[in-house]
C-alpha cells in the first residue's frame, strides 16, 4: 500500500499527506493500548510471550529455549467443558495402507450414525480420495477453495443432517467448524512439516472432534515431527485435566445436542423471495409508469437480468429479458 501511494505522490497524483492515511504499524498500535485481553483456543508465540506464559528452560542466556508452562504468567485456561466431553484420543498410524485403514474406520462410524472429517495436503489428493471412497459406497463430499461461502454452509448443513457421512478438505477444516456429529478426524501426511501441519494447525484440526463423546483423531505419518509431538502433548495434557475433573466430580460425559442452525440459509431464501415479490410488483405496475420513468426501470431490470444469468437462473433472466423488451417497445411506441 505504501509503495503504491509513494508512486502516486512522486508523480504528483497525490499530496504527500496521503502517505499518512494508512493503518497503524504494530508498534504504533501497541503504544496506544493500555490493557489488553487475548482470547484464543490456540494462542501464538507472540501472545504467550506478551502474557509471560513462556519460560526459558535451557538455562543458557545466549540460546534460550522457551516453552509454554501452564499455570504461569497471566494466562487463564478454560479446559473443562460443562458437558464433561474430553479432548479427542489421538492415534498415530503408518502411511502404508492408510486409505484402506481409514475406510474401515469410516465404516465403523457410519454404522453408529457418526461423521468423519479428513484433511489432505492437496486439492488433487482430496479429489482422488473422494472418488476412491465413492466407488466403495461411501457417501462423501469434499470442500475446496473454489466453493463460495454459501455453498460451504450448505455442504456443512448437509453433513450435519446426514445427507452424507464423510467430508474431505485441505485447509478448510482447521477452524470455524462446529460439528457435534463428527467423531473422527483423520489427518493424512501429518509428518509433512509446513503451515498446514504446524502445531497450531494440528491442534485446531484435532479439535474438530472435540464435540463428540467418542471423539478420536488419527494422524497418518511415518515420522513423529516436533509439531506432532507438541500437538499430541498439549491435547493429552488437556485430556488428563478433564478426566481428573470428571472423576473428582462424578461427571459422565454427555453428547452435545445441538439443533442444526441454518438461519443464514433461511435468511437467504427469504431475501430471494422478497426480491422475487418486488420484481412481480414491478412487472404488475410497469404499464402504469410514465415514459420518463421507463429508462430507469430498464437499467434496473438489466442489472437484475445479468445477475440472474451469472447465477445460472436462466428462467428468471429470460423473464426479465422479455419484460425489458416490452418496455423498450413501449418507449418506441410499439405498445
Amino acid at each position: 500500500d505504501r509503495s503504491r501511494k509513494m508512486t502516486l505522490i512522486d508523480h504528483g497524483f497525490r499530496l504527500p499527506s496521503a502517505a499518512d492515511n494508512r493503518p497503524l504499524k504494530s508498534e504504533e498500535f501497541w503504544n496506544k493500548v493500555d490493557q489488553c485481553v487475548f482470547v484464543s483456543a490456540t494462542p501464538g508465540e507472540w501472545e504467550l510471550e506478551q502474557s509471560d506464559g513462556k519460560m526459558d528452560v535451557s538455562g543458557d542466556e545466549k540460546k534460550p529455549i522457551k516453552l509454554y508452562v501452564p499455570g504461569t504468567g497471566r494466562i487463564v485456561e478454560q479446559v473443562i467443558r460443562p458437558t464433561g466431553v474430553l479432548d479427542p484420543e489421538i492415534f498415530v498410524r503408518p502411511t502404508e495402507g492408510q486409505v484402506d485403514d481409514l475406510l474401515g474406520e469410516i465404516q465403523e462410524r457410519v454404522k453408529r450414525g457418526e461423521r468423519t472429517l479428513i484433511t489432505t495436503l492437496t486439492k488433487r489428493m482430496a479429489e482422488d480420495l473422494t472418488e476412491y471412497f465413492q466407488e466403495r459406497g461411501v457417501r462423501v463430499r469434499y470442500l475446496h477453495s473454489e466453493i463460495n461461502s454459501i455453498e460451504r454452509i450448505e455442504i456443512l448443513q448437509d453433513l450435519r443432517g446426514g445427507e452424507f457421512d464423510v467430508l474431505i478438505g485441505v485447509n478448510l477444516l482447521r477452524e470455524g467448524l462446529d460439528l457435534p456429529e463428527v467423531s473422527l478426524v483423520a489427518i493424512l501426511d501429518a509428518d509433512k512439516e509446513g503451515f498446514l501441519r504446524a502445531e497450531r494447525s494440528l491442534i485446531q484440526t484435532i479439535g474438530r472432534a472435540a464435540r463428540h463423546v467418542r471423539g478420536q483423531a488419527i494422524l497418518y505419518a511415518d515420522n513423529l515431527t516436533d509439531s506432532m509431538a507438541r500437538a499430541i502433548s498439549e491435547t493429552e495434557r488437556r485430556r488428563a485435566i478433564q478426566m481428573a475433573y470428571n472423576e473428582k466430580h462424578g461427571i459422565t460425559p454427555q453428547p452435545i445436542i445441538k439443533r442444526s442452525n441454518n438461519s443464514i440459509l433461511q435468511f437467504l431464501e427469504v431475501s430471494r423471495r422478497i426480491s422475487a415479490q418486488e420484481l412481480e410488483e414491478i412487472f404488475e405496475h410497469s404499464d402504469d409508469l410514465s415514459l420518463e420513468d421507463i429508462p430507469d426501470l430498464i437499467v434496473k431490470l438489466e442489472a437484475e437480468m445479468k445477475d440472474a444469468a451469472k447465477k445460472l437462473e436462466f428462467e428468471e433472466a429470460a423473464k426479465l429479458r422479455d419484460r425489458i423488451k416490452q418496455l423498450r417497445d413501449r418507449l418506441l411506441g410499439k405498445h
